[in-house]
């Protein structure tokens, strides 16, 4: 009786251990999937979801199934520093990938610093992000990012602007968050190295409708061209207030003028915007073709709302999963430190990364990554 009893218990104890071998690994995503800035937030996460998609349907990863907890932090700084502590402390995620808005990103990213749990940021792009948690006062960072950050972009923009257009008098327009301040300072570092001080620069509120003030102090000041840090909605009524006071002149911003909620709420008036692209809707590569088909058929859509962000979100899922594989753990030091020392190449849809991250750089984009895309005919095309 005492053999069959410990072979039972044996045997109790396997079936155990099993099923907490086969538990999901618990990755958090978190973006504004309602608002604004949605059209990022949802095609983030949809590209992600088709990663794990992809990834479970190959065996998962250490023999266990991927399993993303959604949340929608509606691009509130104070959302975001909520949805944070509930995925580390409830839910128990393993990582996290998502952070859209810089704001939110840099309220919401220092718990999982503070519980050592890595963060892929692949659509926030605020020069400081990843300088949050540095050394010295940090020993390790957990804040990685899969997306161009602002210094990048402000150079191309400038580059776009001033070398290659000849423009001398620019205006900046910018919004009134954390993103659109932190770019026009980046922009306006950019523009000083190249000896330029812009004639305007303006502020503006998310939901303004009217811009005629601010758009009147850069046409008034001789503006040849409108620099802009924003998202889709408000960009959009920057290029509609052009048109209401017959003044066209060329808008060159950041990658956001590349939203769908620009390109439509514009209408005709977006066509010729230039901005900064880590991917654009093109079946250049296989990779990239099957990515476009995958999503437009899981999803029912033509072209992506953001095809950048959702690009950025199935490469971050991947890099992760090549961190934990690697790592041959979930535990977050040790899945940090195999972000930093990748052995292996991962093939994404942005680019393929070849040890994309180190100890002290957690930027997987470089400046050669990046394009110069532009808005014509309701989409955006690789600019000429």
């Amino acid at each position: 009786m005492t053999f069959l009893k410990n072979a039972l218990m044996a045997t109790a104890m396997l079936a155990s251990f099993s099923a907490i071998a086969a538990d999901p690994i618990k990755i958090g995503i978190s973006g504004p999937f309602t608002g604004g800035s949605a059209p990022m937030g949802v095609s983030m996460r949809d590209g992600a979801k088709l990663a794990v998609a992809d990834i479970n349907a190959t065996g998962g990863v250490l023999g266990r199934q991927l399993q993303l907890v959604e949340r929608d932090d509606e691009a509130k700084n104070e959302r975001g520093v909520q949805v944070a502590q509930e995925l580390i402390n409830k839910e128990k995620v393993v990582a996290t990938v998502g952070f859209i808005n810089t704001g939110v990103a840099l309220a919401g990213q220092r718990f999982y610093e503070e519980a050592k749990i890595p963060v892929i940021n692949n659509v926030a792009t605020g020069t400081v992000v990843t300088h949050q948690f540095v050394a010295p006062e940090f020993k390790d960072n957990y804040v990685f990012r899969t997306s161009a950050n602002d210094t990048i972009q402000s150079a191309m923009i400038v580059e776009e602007a001033v070398t290659k257009r000849k423009f001398t008098k620019v205006a900046i327009l910018a919004d009134s968050t954390n993103y659109g301040q932190l770019g026009r300072e980046d922009l306006e570092k950019a523009l000083l190295a190249k000896g330029i001080k812009p004639v305007a620069v303006e502020k503006y509120n998310i939901k303004d409708v009217d811009m005629t003030a601010q758009l009147l102090k850069a046409k008034q000041g001789g503006a040849q061209v409108v620099l802009t840090y924003g998202i889709g909605p408000e960009l959009a009524q920057i290029a509609n207030g052009m048109e209401k006071l017959n003044w066209h002149v060329p808008i060159i911003g950041s990658w956001t003028l590349s939203m769908g909620n620009f390109i439509d709420n514009a209408g005709k008036n977006g066509d010729g915007a230039r901005m900064p692209q880590t991917f654009i809707q093109d079946g250049t590569t296989p990779k990239r073709k099957t990515f476009i088909d995958a999503y437009q058929k899981a999803y029912k859509v033509d072209r992506i709302p953001s095809a950048v962000s959702a690009a950025q979100g199935y490469d971050s899922v991947y890099l992760l999963a090549a961190a934990i594989k690697q790592a041959g753990s979930t535990d977050g030091v040790k899945v940090r430190e195999a972000l930093e020392n990748l052995s292996t190449k991962v093939d994404g849809v942005v680019t393929t990364y070849d040890k994309p991250f180190t100890h002290d750089d957690h930027e997987a984009i470089k400046a050669d990554m990046v394009h110069m895309g532009e808005v014509k005919n309701g989409r955006v095309v690789l600019a000429k």
